[in-house]
C-alpha cells in the first residue's frame, strides 16, 4: 500500500488483488460480484481501516450543500473578528463540496433579523446565527426548521426555539466568573458596580448578567450592583453611561461591561482621572482590550475563541446535513481569562 495518512479504494484495490470497478461495486453493494471476490474485498476494507472522505462521496453522488452565516452590522470587534473567522470556515467548506455566503443583519432589532431568516427559506440547507432572544425570532427560526434548513444559534442563543444547537459559551458561567474577579479584585471596598449591556434581549448577556448578579449577591455583600445600563455595544454609547455614572455615583468601585464598547469605558475612565482606582472587567480579548490590559486600565478580559465558535458552526451544520455524529468535546466552547500577565 503507498504511504497515506488515509486509506483509499485504489488501496483496497491493490491489497485485495481485484480491480478497482470490483472493489466500487463491493462497497456500493451493486450484484456482478462473486461471493468469494466480496469476502476478499471486505476483509482488505477492514484490515486496511478504510473509511470513505465525506467530501468525496458527496462530489461523486453530486451532494451539494448551501449555507448561510447570519452576524451582526456595526463596528463591534469581536464580531468583525468572528466574521474574519467565519471567512476563514467558509473557504474550509467548498473543499467539503459547500457553498456558503455571509450576510450582516442589525441583530438588536428583532423584526428585521426576523424577516432576514425568513428570506432564507428554501434557500439554505443549513443556518447559523448570532440571534436575538425575541418571539418574532424564535417564530422566524422555527420556520426555518420546519422548511427542512439545519439552524445553529452561535454566540447568543434562543433556546425557546427549535433550532439544533447552540454553538457558544456558558455565558451564566462567564457572568459568574466576572463576578469572581470583581469581588476579589476589589478586596474589602465598600461601594457600587456598574453594569453595562448591549442589550438584555441577547441571550447571552441575559445571562451573564443572571450569573454576575447571583454571585455578587451572594458571596460579595461589600459591593452593590446598580441597574444595568444598554449601549447597544456602541463605544460612544458606553463612554457616555461610564461618564454619568463616574459623575452620579461617588462610590463606584467597578464596572463590569457584559457586552462590546470597551474603548469608550476606558476613554471614560482615563478622562476621568480615575482609571487606577475602578476596577474594569469586560469580555474579548480584541487589540483594544489587549492595549488596556497592558496599560493596566482593564483588569480582566473573559474571552471565547472566535475562530473555534465559527470552525465549530460550520461543522456542526455540516453533520447535521450529512448525517455525521457530532463530537461534544470537539465542539464545546471554553472560557477564557485574560490578564495583562497571560496575554497570548
Amino acid at each position: 500500500m503507498k504511504d497515506r495518512t488515509r486509506p483509499t479504494l485504489v488501496d483496497v484495490a491493490e491489497f485485495a488483488k481485484v480491480s478497482l470497478a470490483t472493489v466500487d461495486r463491493v462497497f456500493n453493494r451493486r450484484p456482478g460480484v462473486s461471493t468469494r471476490t466480496v469476502e476478499r474485498v471486505e476483509q482488505a476494507l477492514v484490515k486496511l481501516g478504510y473509511r470513505p472522505d465525506p467530501a468525496a462521496v458527496r462530489l461523486a453522488r453530486g451532494i451539494q450543500y448551501n449555507f448561510c452565516f447570519v452576524l451582526p452590522t456595526g463596528t463591534n470587534t469581536f464580531m468583525s473578528q468572528l466574521a474574519e473567522q467565519t471567512e476563514r470556515s467558509i473557504a474550509w467548506l467548498r473543499d467539503q463540496n459547500v457553498f456558503s455566503d455571509l450576510i450582516r443583519v442589525d441583530v438588536f432589532d428583532p423584526q428585521i433579523l426576523a424577516e432576514a431568516l425568513r428570506r432564507l427559506i428554501g434557500q439554505y440547507h443549513g443556518v447559523a446565527v448570532v440571534a436575538l432572544d425575541h418571539p418574532l425570532v424564535r417564530d422566524a427560526i422555527n420556520a426555518l426548521v420546519d422548511s427542512g434548513v439545519h439552524v445553529v444559534t452561535l454566540v447568543s442563543d434562543v433556546p425557546g426555539s427549535r433550532r439544533h444547537r447552540f454553538v457558544g459559551i456558558d455565558n451564566s458561567a462567564a457572568g459568574r466568573t466576572a463576578a469572581t474577579l470583581m469581588g476579589r479584585f476589589s478586596g474589602q471596598r465598600t461601594g457600587q458596580i456598574g453594569l453595562i449591556a448591549g442589550s438584555l434581549t441577547l441571550r447571552d448577556h441575559a445571562e451573564r448578567l443572571f450569573g454576575f448578579q447571583q454571585v455578587i449577591g451572594s458571596e460579595f455583600l461589600n459591593l452593590a450592583v446598580l441597574p444595568p445600563q444598554q449601549s447597544h455595544d456602541s463605544a460612544k454609547a458606553c463612554k457616555g453611561l461610564v461618564s454619568a455614572m463616574l459623575q452620579e455615583h461617588g462610590d463606584l468601585v467597578g464596572i463590569y461591561n457584559i457586552g462590546a464598547g470597551n474603548r469608550g469605558i476606558a476613554e471614560a475612565l482615563v478622562e476621568s482621572g480615575k482609571a487606577d482606582r475602578i476596577v474594569f472587567i469586560g469580555h474579548e480579548l480584541t487589540e483594544f482590550s489587549r492595549r488596556y490590559l497592558m496599560q493596566g486600565i482593564m483588569d480582566a478580559a473573559i474571552n471565547q475563541d472566535s475562530g473555534h465558535e465559527a470552525r465549530s458552526a460550520a461543522r456542526v451544520l455540516l453533520a447535521y446535513c450529512s448525517g455525521q455524529a457530532v463530537i461534544d468535546d470537539q465542539e464545546r466552547i471554553r472560557i477564557d481569562i485574560f490578564l495583562r500577565d497571560n496575554l497570548p
